[in-house]
């Protein structure tokens, strides 16, 4: 054996072993759902991931929406019945959560400590297959994608490690068997194309799930579309139309305003205004810069929750 087929074999050894070992980290809190749906016949499935020691279980909200009883199958075959403790459709988070305590748990990893090519493991219930594992590597992040209701998911990790049916809310786990990402979803024409949604995301939502059962997001009461700016140097959002009484009303935003920042920080599409609007809590007061006819300008918007 000439030496570059040892040092071939050590690394494909390496790899195996970090596969492994993220696997033996995260598989004993990986579990399996079973959902009754109140809003449509027959059952669901999918996958989720134990978060905390007291039994709360991460998954998808679209696994879970509607959802008239959900069963949660333990690794060994134990199954015992969870309780709806909260879910975000805009960005596919949901919590259930199983009587007891001392159960196995993943730890989370830390926000942005995902790069493009980094190992990722997808671990999972596809097709009905218990603890199936797939492994791939990091191809983006940043991206978004329609979700199940239309709504736009923002800022999930494209990854390349294969999903099927039912490893939705399933963990995508590091080399070191941290949580990295929630895996939401794939697009079925294609090869190599999964998306999770990233710790960072899981890091905001979960507490606010924990806390109220859902995300409260601030709202401005605008229609916008993204638009360039009157100086042509980058885009803002455009205010096509104000609701009568909302926030923007109130606050002096005109049709025809392009909405370039919100406290200081630059708004480049509508998304990107929503996203900002999440990240504020509901009645805040935020400094909406607008371009009015070409000219600068700083207004004051007290918000209110979205409905």
């Amino acid at each position: 054996m000439d030496g570059s087929s040892i040092s071939d074999d050590a690394a494909l050894d390496a790899y195996s072993r970090a596969v492994m070992g993220a696997v033996e980290a995260v598989s004993p809190s990986v579990v399996s759902l079973s959902v009754g749906h109140r809003r449509r016949f027959g059952q669901g499935a999918g996958s989720g991931v134990v978060i905390a020691p007291d039994g709360y279980v991460l998954t998808n909200a679209h696994v879970v929406d509607g959802a008239g009883r959900v069963d949660v199958t333990f690794p060994g075959g134990k199954t015992v019945e969870a309780r709806p403790v909260g879910g975000d459709r805009a960005t596919d988070l949901a919590v259930v959560r199983v009587a007891g305590s001392d159960f196995a748990h993943a730890r989370i990893g830390a926000d942005g400590e995902l790069a493009r090519g980094q190992l990722v493991v997808a671990i999972g219930n596809p097709l009905g297959f218990d603890s199936t594992v797939s492994a791939g590597v990091v191809s983006a992040t940043g991206r978004s994608l329609r979700g199940h209701d239309g709504r736009l998911v923002e800022n999930l990790v494209q990854h390349t490690a294969p999903l099927n049916p039912g490893n939705s809310g399933g963990p995508l786990v590091d080399f070191r068997g941290r949580l990295v990402g929630i895996n939401t979803a794939i697009i079925a024409f294609a090869q190599g194309m999964s998306f999770a949604i990233p710790s960072e995301t899981v890091n905001w939502v979960v507490p606010k799930l924990l806390a109220d059962g859902r995300v409260r997001r601030a709202y401005l009461g605008i229609q916008g579309q993204t638009v360039r700016t009157a100086a042509g140097k980058g885009t803002g959002v455009l205010v096509v139309s104000i609701e009568r009484g909302s926030p923007a009303e109130s606050a002096g935003l005109l049709q025809g305003d392009i909405i370039a920042s919100v406290d200081g920080k630059p708004i480049t599409s509508i998304d990107g205004l929503l996203r900002a609007l999440a990240r504020h809590a509901v009645g805040a007061t935020l400094d909406v810069g607008v371009q009015r006819a070409g000219d600068p300008r700083t207004l004051s918007v007290r918000t209110r929750e979205a409905a």
